[in-house]
């Protein structure tokens, strides 16, 4: 199925011996034919999304689509899952870090999601050194001794191990074609699964994907597309990368069964991405000020809207013979204070409790230690079940639940400007240095929550939100509270190298920006180094 091309793709940067190795003529050849073949359709959707938006600034609502009732009224079902993702109960997630790579895979999580995206700061170096390692896990030979002489290597049963690659917004930048980048989903998917899904296949598992970011069904059929020419091209099996979509954007709320419908012969299931679904949430409706929303921290999964959203993914998803996946914990135990663990322990525990309560097949966590929190709530729940796909709930299709966005008792206050600000400010400085998964005040934030944080502070400005005390939220007051917030941020200390002053103006830029930026990540990486590496999250397990 080789496609002939006057152009190849080549590299924007000097290869390196894991790049070459990761990167050889044989991928370069099919990142330059998926370019060719795919980029086109993937502008059209970009395309599509910006229009759908433009609609929703003029105060068009989301909703479900006339055009495909006739779906979602016929009885069909997804292919069954394989036996390696038949229990779900807990999956672990992080960067493409080496050390984190072997400690989620020796957590005890039935799934290690390996992520290129939200966690992963997309320095060429990490992308590269990413891909090694997944070489190396695939073939037994992941393991790491550190100069302090430190060893790390693969237990006798790791996790099955899922990759999420980067969303279709998002260009890889040292590929190009013809001199325009590839798309970075395509180079994550394509170049993992050429160098791995023989292999994994051979060892009785598979290439197995999770799909982030979509906002249209027609997205997740040209993933079928892309996959399918993979498969072909690659010698696989038709349909053996089998993938979960992660239900992360507002608009696809209304469009989960299509979704299962496009991807019906490989899908297994849809995850509850909540951080970025918030965040969408905030960026699709961001011009009606009845949607404007309260502190992070009040919006929990437990408001109107969050809650419609959750049970509406466990019915779509049982009602299709799919696995509904659970969100993220993303608390750091804090070793040093246990009231401070135990506390956060309660939540996560009340939290998977509600999870496993409702349906869901299994969760995520983000941290070794929450690995047997959460395996003990749902095995006891499930009652040693794989899971709960012969639990159907009643399907409910109530565009007014999932537009809900009340939180009783709920304000914006100065402590959530400030939160947001100290968050995003932190965050960006590590992932301008290339550190993808950041822990910041006992909670391991990745972009998603930057996301919310700035996407709040834009929206608060927008429509003047008024402090309990009567200040409105305006570009004096962010500005003023971000100039504190950096001092405090200076004053307790940060690494050598630091680039504390360009995360502050481009947190500036993104969140008071008269337009809405729609993604922290794209102004993001045209700031970083192309030589920058990868160095330890703070709070990284040992």
């Amino acid at each position: 199925m080789a496609v002939p091309l006057q152009q190849t793709a080549r590299l924007s940067t000097p290869s390196s011996p894991r790049a070459a190795e990761v990167l050889t003529p044989e991928v370069l050849g099919l990142l330059a034919d998926l370019h060719a073949l795919f980029e086109p359709q993937r502008r059209d959707r970009l395309a599509a999304r910006d229009k759908a938006q433009q609609a929703f600034d003029r105060g068009e609502l989301p909703d479900f689509l006339p055009q495909t009732k006739a779906m979602r009224e016929t009885t069909w079902t997804v292919r069954p899952a394989p036996a390696d993702l038949q229990q779900r109960w807990v999956e672990i997630t992080g960067p493409v870090e080496r050390k984190m790579m072997i400690n989620a895979f020796n957590s005890g999580a039935d799934c290690f999601m390996a992520d290129f995206e939200d966690a992963n700061s997309p320095t060429w170096a990490n992308c590269v050194d990413g891909q090694a390692n997944l070489v190396d896990f695939v073939r037994g030979k992941l393991e790491l001794t550190t100069p302090e002489g430190k060893h790390y290597e693969l237990g006798a049963d790791p996790a099955t191990l899922i990759v999420r690659p980067r969303g279709w917004h998002l260009e890889e930048h040292h590929v190009t074609v013809a001199g325009s980048p590839v798309s970075a989903s395509l180079f994550d998917a394509g170049v993992f699964i050429a160098n791995n899904g023989k292999a994994l296949l051979t060892k009785g598992t598979g290439p197995y994907l999770y799909l982030p970011k979509m906002e249209h069904h027609l997205e997740a059929r040209l993933w079928n597309e892309a996959l399918l020419y993979l498969e072909g091209r690659l010698g696989l099996p038709f349909n053996s990368v089998r993938v979960t979509v992660l239900i992360e954007t507002l608009p696809a709320a209304f469009q989960m069964e299509e979704i299962l419908y496009e991807l019906r012969d490989r899908i297994v299931g849809l995850n509850a991405g909540r951080w970025d679904y918030l965040f969408s949430s905030i960026k699709t409706l961001r011009n009606r000020p009845d949607k404007v929303l309260p502190d992070r921290a009040a919006v929990t999964m437990a408001v109107p809207f969050m809650r419609a959203y959750a049970k509406l993914l466990v019915a779509t998803c049982h009602k299709r013979g799919a696995h509904a996946m659970g969100g993220m914990a993303a608390f750091i135990p804090n070793r040093k204070d246990a009231a401070v663990t135990e506390r956060a322990l309660r939540k996560v525990r009340e939290d998977k409790e509600r999870e496993s309560g409702d349906g869901f097949d299994g969760t995520w966590v983000a941290h070794p230690d929450l690995v047997p929190v959460a395996r003990t709530i749902f095995e006891r729940n499930l009652k040693g079940e794989a899971n709960q796909l012969g639990r159907k709930t009643t399907l409910v299709r109530d565009p007014a639940a999932l537009l809900d966005f009340k939180v009783p008792g709920a304000a914006v206050t100065e402590d959530g400007v400030r939160h947001n600000l100290r968050a995003a400010l932190l965050y960006v400085e590590a992932w301008l240095r290339g550190v993808g998964a950041v822990a910041i005040d006992n909670l391991m934030e990745d972009a998603a929550t930057a996301e919310i944080s700035r996407a709040q502070l834009w929206q608060w400005v927008r429509h003047r939100v008024a402090l309990p005390d009567g200040r409105a939220v305006d570009h004096a007051l962010v500005e003023r509270l971000l100039a504190e917030e950096r001092t405090r941020i200076e004053a307790q200390g940060l690494p050598g190298g630091n680039r504390l002053p360009e995360a502050a103006v481009l947190l500036t830029t993104v969140a008071l920006s008269t337009e809405f930026p729609l993604f922290l990540t794209i102004p993001a990486y045209e700031r970083l180094e192309p030589s920058s590496s990868s160095t330890k999250p703070a709070g990284e397990p040992e």
